[in-house]
């Protein structure tokens, strides 16, 4: 993979960010990008919701939106796979142009809306999956739902059996109005009717939020979460504020920013949400991952498990391997024997 993908990306770099996804897609269900075959450290092992993982490092929700290559991202490195968002009904998300690079910010700004095969497809390609790794399913509403709550019941319905975790999706900034759902009595109302549909032997039931919260917003996500004994907390999604640092051309670019430049925000953010939620639940960091000092920044604030998915963008799949060498090397630097043992450390 390190011989070839320099040169791929000397491609893909230069062609509408769309067409270069879609290729990544092709190339993983053909096998072309190859695999991990290397195992994990041991310090790397976490043991989560009844289960033990490789290691701590995720993909975020937004590469496979429609669950074509879970298996093969796993055969990545990774420790888990998210797919999704997933809504109801098929829908063609945005306009285009809706996806953009910032290369001399190590950044993406998208605003693609929730594009997806809808519900009844996703399912039929997971039917046939073997179930193996650790595969959670990030669910959504559709644009122009008439009730978004019913999206999120529908979509928990069908998708529960096959999922190691299920995900609300309550933060994505470009469909108007989602973000309100993360309101008190909104979210209360949502994740009761989801947990209703699902049972209470269902998997981990996580929402992910907004890094673009505010104090009040947290206390009300975290107070609702706890009062409905939800499994977990994503933090976050991507941001609509813009860092004056940015500098590359597409920086005024409407949408959500990921990647490097969201790296501060939402590990403060996660902070935050740690101290609330005083370890009654995991919570995952997301946001402007890069490398293994990264994730480390992201455990030691509170996050049990970390996300990336920008920073795939312009290093490929090499990058997972980097970052959990980086990561082991750092947990074994400050004497922790395991991720576990890091968690927290600078609350």
């Amino acid at each position: 993979m390190a011989v070839w993908y320099p040169l791929a990306n000397l491609y893909l770099s230069r062609i509408d960010p769309e067409k270069a996804h879609a290729f990544a897609l092709k190339a993983l269900a053909k096998g072309w990008a190859g695999g991990d075959p290397g195992s994990d450290p041991p310090s790397l092992e976490t043991k989560i919701w009844f289960k033990t993982l490789p290691n701590p490092i995720g993909l975020a929700a937004g590469f496979d939106k429609n669950g074509e290559v879970p298996d093969a991202l796993l055969g990545l490195g990774f420790g888990l796979v998210e797919v999704g968002s997933v809504t109801p009904q098929p829908q063609p998300g945005n306009d285009l142009p809706r996806l953009f690079r910032l290369p001399a910010d190590r950044g993406v700004i998208n605003r693609m809306g929730f594009p997806g095969h809808g519900l009844a497809a996703v399912r039929n390609r997971l039917i046939g999956r073997k179930r193996q790794g650790f595969v959670g399913i990030n669910i959504g509403a559709n644009k122009n739902s008439q009730d978004r709550v019913q999206d999120y019941v529908a979509c928990a319905a069908v998708l529960v059996p096959h999922a190691d975790y299920l995900v609300c999706n309550v933060s994505s900034p470009n469909t108007p109005g989602l973000r309100d759902l993360q309101g008190r009595a909104a979210l209360a109302e949502l994740l009761r009717r989801v947990r209703e549909v699902i049972g209470i032997k269902a998997p981990p039931l996580l929402v992910k939020i907004s890094p673009d919260a505010t104090e009040d917003d947290l206390d009300d996500i975290v107070t609702v979460c706890r009062d409905q004994r939800i499994d977990g907390i994503i933090v976050g999604n991507t941001t609509l504020s813009r860092p004056p640092s940015l500098r590359s051309a597409h920086r005024t670019e409407a949408g959500g920013l990921s990647g490097a430049p969201l790296m501060a925000l939402s590990t403060e953010v996660l902070r935050r949400t740690a101290q609330r939620v005083e370890r009654q639940f995991p919570l995952i960091g997301c946001g402007g991952v890069g490398s293994g000092a990264d994730a480390y920044a992201k455990i030691r604030a509170g996050a049990s498990l970390v996300q990336l998915y920008s920073a795939m963008v312009f290093e490929g799949p090499t990058l997972v391997r980097r970052i959990k060498k980086e990561l082991a090397a750092l947990l074994a630097r400050d004497g922790f024997a395991s991720v576990s043992d890091a968690v927290g450390a600078d609350l």
